[in-house]
């Protein structure tokens, strides 16, 4: 069972289907066009427009940021159709160049950009071998002021900190490296207030995402709590949003807004399957008769203990699923190290492993502390992109601890395979529960976002309804129809959580329609809304 691996995503991802080409629909052009008329921003005024939010924003995608991201942002495209109906120049915190990445003096602190390697998402350096990360915190910021203020990694709260771009703070965690690019000679500015220096006629802010998606990125596991509801400034949503709001438009700026999408929609939740284990495998296959044996001794346990459902079986038929820990299970590892102690017949199983019958508190003890909240996985479950890479493989860090407890080299890796002799850790997956957290806060801070946009006057983006569009049969713009699918969908890039440029200019004419509805301005009546199929869904590994 030793290094076993399972690829399944190729088994979606290379399933490629029609959703993302050209619809059947005539081309011909008309023989008489209608004549639309000229744009104009109604009562908006776009000569000034800062963004600010995070790595939405900021042009994220792929898993990076990087120059060819930056310029096909959320608000760079805004910027050029504002452009066009009185708007500035907008400035952004370019990158050196398009391979992604941070340093700090030299030290790689944030990997490459993500690429398509023939069956999902790998590295950069996978396919071209090592790359040097040139963009560097510390020896080649660019000069500022910026319009878009778009931090990856920023929470609501993190908009109103101050030191959140002061480099000195990075290795204490209380600074945002991205940031650090843009305080320039004032370290200790906040967001906000780089914002407000500039005095901007008309903003947008999207921000929130991370206040959950920090929870959800990491299984739900309390490592990234989710941004509480407390009403204070920089403590809780409410009071943060609120302050953002208050003081963007204490000088009369106009602006739009979004909210926040439900992340388990995503691709980043929604690619991996819970039942990945292929029979057909040789790696795993041949092992799903002695996988079998094992846990039929344990599964006699758990019928003893009253919880059947509990038991683990391999199919030799059919895909199986991974195993995993479920914290809100009661923990039997003390009646399961009990019960097997008691057993006659145990000293004996443990023999067949070629420990001595000695061993056989030693074992009980161990596959209670493993076993005492696993179950199998259901369709309910949602696992993390990152967990494809760790199904399958073999946990050193257990190896080495069942090592130190007395187990030889050799059994102690057939019981440390990931998702199979070793239940996933709460990092790897979303169990039930953990979606029912996050469906909950998201629908507090949408309540929150709706309703000061909309007692602030502002231009409001249901970004929620819109993904929950693109996850449940697509959103057909232009010739081209979106799907949140991985890959194959077309709005969501390899990371699946960040959008493609094709994604973004999907958004980008979303932000527009509600600016139109609000202000009076047509983008949409006067044709100047984006092609979506004018922007790319991947960036070649050339592209550096």
């Amino acid at each position: 069972m030793k290094n076993l691996k399972y690829l399944y995503i190729s088994l979606g991802i290379l399933a490629f289907t029609a959703c993302n080409d050209p619809e059947d629909v005539d081309l011909e052009p008309e023989i008489m066009a209608e004549e639309l008329p000229a744009l104009t921003a109604g009562s908006a005024d776009f000569s000034n427009y800062v963004s600010l939010g995070n790595s939405l924003t900021a042009g994220f995608t792929d898993g990076a940021l990087f120059q060819a991201s930056q310029n096909l942002s959320l608000p760079n495209l805004l910027s050029q159709k504002f452009s066009l109906a009185g708007g500035g120049s907008f400035a952004q915190p370019l990158t050196n160049d398009n391979i992604g990445g941070l340093a700090l003096a030299g030290t790689r602190i944030q990997s490459p950009r993500l690429v398509f390697g023939g069956a999902g998402p790998v590295s950069l350096e996978d396919l071209i071998g090592d790359v040097t990360v040139t963009t560097d915190i510390a020896l080649n910021n660019p000069t500022g002021p910026f319009n878009n203020l778009g931090v990856p990694g920023a929470k609501s709260f993190h908009l109103l900190a101050p030191g959140y771009g002061n480099i000195a703070n990075v290795q204490l965690g209380l600074a945002n490296p991205y940031f650090v690019r843009m305080t320039g000679a004032t370290p200790d500015i906040s967001v906000l207030e780089m914002a407000v220096s500039q005095a901007p006629s008309f903003f947008s802010l999207w921000i929130g995402n991370n206040d959950v998606l920090g929870y959800a990125t990491t299984g739900g596991d309390g490592t990234n709590p989710i941004t509480p509801v407390s009403g204070a400034p920089g403590q809780g949503f409410d009071g943060s949003y609120g302050a953002l709001i208050a003081t963007l438009t204490a000088g009369g700026a106009q602006g739009v807004v979004a909210n926040i999408p439900n992340v388990t929609d995503v691709p980043h939740f929604t690619t991996v399957p819970h039942n990945p284990l292929d029979p057909t495998n040789p790696d795993f296959g041949g092992q799903i008769a002695t996988l079998n044996g094992i846990f039929g001794q344990l599964n006699q346990v758990y019928e003893f203990l009253g919880v059947p459902e509990r038991s683990i079986k391999f199919s030799e038929t059919k895909a199986s699923e991974v195993v995993i820990r479920d914290e809100t299970l009661t923990d039997l590892s003390a009646q399961i190290a009990g019960v097997l102690s008691a057993s006659p017949t145990f000293p004996a199983f443990v023999e067949s492993f070629g420990l001595p019958a000695q061993a056989a508190p030693l074992v009980a003890g161990l596959l209670g502390n493993t076993y005492g909240q696993t179950r199998e996985a259901t369709a309910s479950d949602l696992f993390v992109l990152p967990s494809a890479a760790i199904i399958g493989t073999v946990n050193l860090e257990s190896v080495g601890a069942l090592m130190a407890a007395g187990l030889p080299q050799a059994l102690a890796g057939q019981f440390s395979v990931e998702g199979i002799s070793l239940p996933l850790e709460d990092k790897w997956v979303l169990i039930p529960s953990e979606q029912e957290e996050i469906a909950v806060a998201t629908a507090a801070f949408n309540q929150i976002i709706e309703a000061t946009a909309s007692q602030a006057g502002l231009a409001f983006v249901d970004a929620n309804i819109l993904l929950n569009q693109l996850a449940n049969g697509g959103i057909t713009s232009g010739d081209f129809t979106l799907q949140s699918n991985l890959v194959t969908g077309g709005a969501f890039s390899l990371d699946g959580i960040h959008p493609t440029a094709r994604g973004y200019a999907l958004l980008a004419n979303e932000f527009m329609m509600a600016i139109d509805a609000t202000y009076g301005s047509n983008f949409a009546d006067s044709g100047s809304l984006l092609n979506v199929g004018d922007y790319p869904t991947n960036y070649p590994a050339t592209l550096q």
